[in-house]
């Protein structure tokens, strides 16, 4: 019989064996770093200086430190840098570094009497501790949320799946029954401790270093309490030493997200078992999963192989960030400032591929229920289950412990199920005579699990109440932060205009 040749598609969508093209996410993390990058390391940073230098000249101006009039050309000429995206400093060569290649132009275009003004009070090592704080937000924030919808997919599907009886696994062998819902939501609390624990992490950011100048303060009478306002800060630091010198934010971040990551790759190392055809316990949708290139029939879920990849980019940059402060005093130090930072941007964008990764597979992987029952129905994980009920009736622990694993042993060479087995063993058969006949099916087992925190009775609700409640409580602790930064920038462009209006 001759059939027509399906069309091969030039994108490499149909592959056969898969009709339909990866998740546009996932294909965005996994294969886009082959494309040219559009960041623009000198914009950014510039951008951020001048967003610093518009708080910075409205605190000098309402202070009476600078004349207002000089004041609002400085803003004047920074808000026409910013809507030029900065093109005339670019063009400057930067011998002294980029701050000062800025303010030079700044000076020859405005005179010294002017531009000269402009970094009264302050020093580039306050305004570098600044601006760090100012960039890591956006990276730190899309971590976090990126953090917390993993945590409401985990918890969504956990209860979708509380019914779903599976073995847990212990040594990579059948335990004793649980649900897929039970495993899930284990997981979701482990991934709501470390969005605590990033949120925590956070609050170093908020305390804004300016007015801390070189190392100790300045005799300027600046308001660093006015400029923590206008930039989106809680408040000001107290110490000038510590203002400039820790960057003990970069080490908290990534500690809390390494933490993360571990978890995320010891996740993604069950489902890859799990999703095996050996296993059969997960299928992943086509949009998840590649194909070979030379083998036809390959579903392979490659993506879990990136979630274990990425996952340890913030572990990378932990130490390498740690490597680099070790090095140096506690004070303004390069090694701190730039070297130790450095590792911060790849740690955090890592981890936070290998969780929408992770959620993605989390929300497209299907349980196969009867190969879960099967699974855990033929890995005697009604066992343990068997062994507590004969400690009921009167049993010594370690003498029903010894009886079950005969009665098991028994099932396996007479081709038996555990409860069959069970009802031939004579010390065993009373005990079970007086059970229904699914009393060590593993659903049973499970429901009477109640205990521990186990899969069975009330625990389960409680488990996903408790959850749910701590995900909206650093839910809500996180949008407020977003909320003041976003307020903040509204709060920094109508000063800037009341400077600029009425010098």
């Amino acid at each position: 019989m001759t059939t027509t040749p399906h069309t091969v598609d030039a994108q490499g969508v149909d592959t056969g064996r898969l009709r339909t093209a990866l998740d546009a996410r996932a294909h965005r993390i996994v294969y886009d770093q082959y494309q040219p990058g559009a960041d623009d390391p000198i914009g950014q940073e510039l951008r951020l200086i001048s967003e610093v230098d518009r708080a910075h000249l409205v605190m000098l101006a309402e202070r009476g430190i600078v004349d207002a009039a000089r004041a609002g050309a400085l803003l004047d000429t920074i808000q026409a840098l910013r809507a030029d995206d900065f093109a005339p400093v670019r063009e400057r060569p930067m011998p002294r570094g980029l701050y000062l290649a800025y303010e030079g132009w700044l000076v020859d275009r405005l005179g010294q009497e002017t531009g000269g003004v402009l970094h009264t009070g302050r020093s580039r090592n306050d305004l570098n501790a600044t601006t760090v704080r100012l960039r890591v937000r956006t990276p730190y924030a899309r971590l976090l949320a990126e953090t917390l919808e993993l945590a409401q997919v985990l918890l969504d599907r956990a209860e979708q799946y509380r019914d779903v009886t599976m073995p847990a696994y212990t040594h990579g062998q059948p335990a004793v029954p649980i649900s897929y819902g039970h495993y899930l939501c284990g997981v979701a609390g482990a991934v709501l401790r470390s969005a605590k624990a990033l949120l925590d992490a956070g609050d170093e950011i908020d305390v804004n270093p300016l007015g801390a100048g070189a190392v100790g303060g300045t005799s300027v009478p600046v308001d660093p309490a006015r400029t923590a306002e206008l930039l989106g800060f809680t408040g000001a630091a107290t110490n000038s030493v510590d203002a400039v010198a820790s960057r003990d934010f970069v080490l908290r971040m990534l500690s809390a997200a390494t933490v993360l990551g571990v978890l995320m790759a010891r996740i993604a190392r069950d489902l890859t078992w799990w999703t095996t055809e050996e296993f059969g316990l997960l299928k992943m949708a086509d949009d998840l999963v590649g194909s070979s290139s030379m083998m036809p029939q390959k579903r392979n879920p490659f993506l879990l192989e990136h979630i274990q990849g990425r996952s340890s980019a913030a572990l990378a940059g932990f130490t390498g960030a740690a490597t680099a402060m070790s090095t140096a005093g506690y004070t303004n130090a390069i090694a701190v400032g730039t070297e130790a930072v450095r590792h911060l941007w790849p740690g955090l964008a890592g981890t936070e591929e290998a969780a929408t990764l992770l959620r993605l597979v989390v929300a497209g992987a299907e349980p196969d229920r009867a190969r879960m029952t099967a699974r855990a129905r033929d890995g005697f994980t009604a066992a343990t289950y068997l062994a507590e009920r004969l400690v009921v009736d009167g049993m010594p622990f370690r003498t029903a412990h010894h009886l079950v694993g005969e009665t098991v042993l028994d099932a396996l060479d007479g081709g038996l199920a555990l409860s069959q087995a069970a009802r031939a063993q004579p010390a065993v058969a009373a005990a079970a005579a007086a059970y229904p006949a699914d009393w060590l099916e593993p659903q049973t087992v499970a429901a009477a699990c109640a205990h521990g925190g186990g899969p069975g009775g009330t625990a389960p609700d409680t488990a996903l109440t408790q959850a749910r409640t701590q995900l909206a409580a650093v839910t809500s602790e996180f949008d407020a932060r977003r909320a003041r930064w976003a307020a903040a920038a509204d709060h920094l462009a109508d000063a800037v205009n009341q400077v600029m209006i009425h010098p």
